[in-house]
């Protein structure tokens, strides 16, 4: 971790989380050190992650935070941690659509930040199972924007990230076919492919895969590795894993041995 006293806090705290899962927990002292701020800035930080469940503060530092398989984050939680990489992911993946095409958006945070980014594209059918992206283009089309673009709500049942799941989103999807499959997940691995600690989730983002001619997941880098109850999708069903720079070297080559395309945002 570079010392810079300049960070953005969104940038501190990305940094710290790296450093508290990469080692598996820090001291607020060495902290202090590497990132050049005051002792009590490191303490607001690791209050923030912790108040996200993101680590688990201990007397003088913090450790990882150890969550179960079915332990499955509310949107608010997930939408405050790693800003910059999905800004930066949702960039680089709404540069892969054209105006005309019909596509589909999972739930997730990464997702929601990209509908923002297709707001101008034009002439789009998006379907989607997430109450925050069809909010999304509904603002956009009240302001005049998202010209011509079709907005297709699955309905089913809410869960904690927002997202429509069950038999009546499945059935919406199945009936449905899409150029573009924009895909967020939990996690992925080698071992698990693509995974969500809700069982009801695994199955609706099942449908979306089989119904996509190609499948885009876009995941920030601390999503490598992570492991959830239920596999939805195998590595090799990914057709581009859209992901930000901080991805380590071991974790890319990896994932280019399974993924047919992987974009460093």
């Amino acid at each position: 971790m570079a010392d810079n006293g300049n960070l953005l806090a969104e940038q501190r705290r990305a940094l710290i989380l790296d450093e508290v899962r990469r080692r598996g927990g820090v001291r607020v002292n060495e902290l202090t050190r590497r990132l050049n701020v005051s002792d009590m800035t490191i303490r607001r930080d690791l209050d923030a992650l912790a108040k996200v469940g993101a680590i688990e503060k201990v007397h003088g530092g913090a450790v990882p935070v150890e969550e179960a398989r079915t332990h499955e984050p509310g949107f608010e939680a997930k939408s405050s941690l790693e800003l910059s990489a999905k800004e930066e992911i949702a960039r680089a993946a709404a540069a892969l659509v054209t105006p005309g095409s019909a596509i589909a958006l999972s739930g997730g945070t990464t997702t929601f930040a990209l509908a923002q980014h297709l707001v101008t594209v034009g002439q789009l059918t998006v379907v989607t199972n997430s109450v925050r992206v069809a909010d999304v283009f509904e603002r956009a089309q009240r302001q005049g924007e998202a010209g011509g673009t079709t907005v297709v709500l699955t309905g089913g049942v809410r869960t904690p990230s927002d997202s429509l799941v069950g038999p009546v989103a499945d059935r919406a999807i199945r009936s449905l076919h899409f150029d573009l499959l924009f895909l967020g997940t939990h996690g992925l691995s080698p071992e698990a492919g693509l995974s969500t600690p809700n069982l009801a989730e695994a199955e609706t983002n099942r449908n979306f895969v089989a119904s996509a001619r190609r499948v885009v997941v876009v995941a920030d880098h601390t999503k490598w590795g992570v492991v959830g109850l239920s596999t939805f999708a195998e590595l090799a069903e990914v057709d581009t894993w859209v992901t930000d720079a901080a991805l380590d070297d071991d974790a890319a080559e990896s994932a280019r041995e399974y993924v047919r395309e992987l974009v460093l945002a």
